[in-house]
């Protein structure tokens, strides 16, 4: 009887007992670091006071889980490289709605080619030149940076298969792979400019047993992703948040933590169309390349590959 005379009194007093709704955000540990919850959990906190919502972390080692994840409705927000955001948009009901911006105001980042200092590669076709008595640290399957863009803009135009170019390939996190550079555990590796410019801040020293072989082409800066069937009231809460957010100097310091940015602005899928003919071009390559392909079916691949490269051009203009 008194817990039935609470829950009147309550619900007279205008007093509200139903919880908040839980928003589950995934974020790639991309850092080889323990400190990784503790610099995003105060955004994460800041959010679900901003917005009303339980924000949860959830933290994955690769892009693959990520997208598993919003796909089977574990996460509702995602932080994404161009690559995986690709995934969820057409595998998991994704939507682009933000994307970052750095400390110098940019919107878009490289993938560079690192060795150590020390190494006797100065260029990358020094790399080339020396493939067979060099071990290679290859990105997350799923990493723009870390993957996809070295293939389109290396590997493929030369006509070569990076898990046999090398005397070895291994992958890893972007972190794993520099922290094996410097510690001279691979000979080079792909790596990306916003970790680089993070890591000179946090590890002077060791940034600098670090030398850049290769920068590729820009590369538009990470989005984030949304589920489409998140409620309307619900993505206005996150929109307000998110793009209000980074205004007094707290914030702004939070932001740097994460990958050294300083705010977003709005965003949408067609962001990732650079990407998509990036993939194209990277499809065109391997088409070309293929020995056990029919002339026939080589012509026809190509020409689907052609319709799909116009569609692309046509939906940025």
């Amino acid at each position: 009887m008194k817990t039935l005379l609470r829950s009147v009194l309550l619900a007279l007093a205008g007093v509200s007992t139903v919880a908040a709704e839980e928003i589950g955000f995934g974020i790639l540990g991309t850092d080889a670091s323990s400190a990784l919850k503790q610099n995003w959990n105060p955004f994460l906190e800041d959010m679900s006071k901003g917005t009303g919502l339980e924000i949860k972390g959830f933290f994955a080692t690769d892009y693959a889980g990520l997208v598993e994840a919003m796909r089977f409705s574990k996460i509702q927000l995602a932080w994404l490289g161009a690559k995986a955001a690709i995934e969820s948009v057409d595998r998991a009901d994704g939507e682009v709605f933000a994307q970052f911006i750095d400390q110098a105001g940019r919107t878009g980042y490289t993938s560079v080619i690192i060795t150590h200092r020390d190494s006797r590669l100065k260029t990358i076709e020094d790399m080339f030149a020396q493939a067979k008595e060099l071990s290679f640290g290859m990105g997350d399957p799923q990493s723009t940076s870390g993957t996809l863009v070295p293939l389109c803009e290396l590997f493929a135009p030369r006509g070569l298969d990076v898990r046999q170019a090398f005397r070895i390939t291994r992958s890893s996190s972007h972190g794993g792979n520099l922290l094996a550079v410097v510690n001279k555990q691979v000979d080079v590796a792909t790596n990306y400019s916003v970790g680089l410019e993070k890591f000179q801040i946090s590890n002077p020293e060791s940034h600098a047993q670090v030398r850049v072989l290769w920068t590729s082409k820009p590369i538009p800066s990470d989005p984030i992703v949304w589920r489409r069937d998140l409620p309307d009231a619900t993505k206005k809460k996150i929109r307000d948040f998110v793009f209000s957010y980074g205004k007094d100097e707290r914030e702004k310091a939070i932001l740097a933590r994460l990958q050294q940015i300083s705010g977003f602005r709005p965003s949408d899928n067609r962001q990732l169309i650079p990407v998509r003919l990036t993939s194209v071009t990277l499809e065109k390559f391997k088409v070309k390349a293929d020995p056990d392909l029919s002339p026939t079916d080589r012509a026809a691949r190509l020409e689907a590959l052609d319709r799909r490269q116009a569609e692309l051009e046509a939906a940025a203009r």
